[in-house]
């Protein structure tokens, strides 16, 4: 019996995860495609929080893995994310 509850705990934060890592694929491909198919300004606040946001759910789920490698890009990206954003909005 206590067996099964650990098994529902563990399936349950997988689930999580992987929906976090999913939703931040979606923000970061879908702004990718909105930027290159010209339906947003990369230089767009939209733009730079699909990035930021994307960039932040991917790292959590690259971080649960222990993908340094993967995790050290979100980062990046999140950085560059949020310098474009406060460099918008001090104009």
């Amino acid at each position: 019996m206590q067996r099964g509850g650990i098994i529902k705990t563990y399936s349950l934060m997988s689930f999580f995860f992987q929906t976090i890592g999913w939703l931040g694929t979606a923000l970061v491909v879908l702004g990718y495609f909105l930027v290159s198919s010209n339906r947003m300004k990369g230089t767009s606040i939209t733009y730079q929080l699909m990035n930021l946001f994307g960039a932040l759910f991917l790292g959590i789920d690259m971080a649960r893995h222990h993908a340094l490698s993967g995790l050290t890009l979100q980062i990046i990206w999140g950085v560059i994310a949020l310098f474009s954003l406060l460099h918008h909005r001090e104009k």
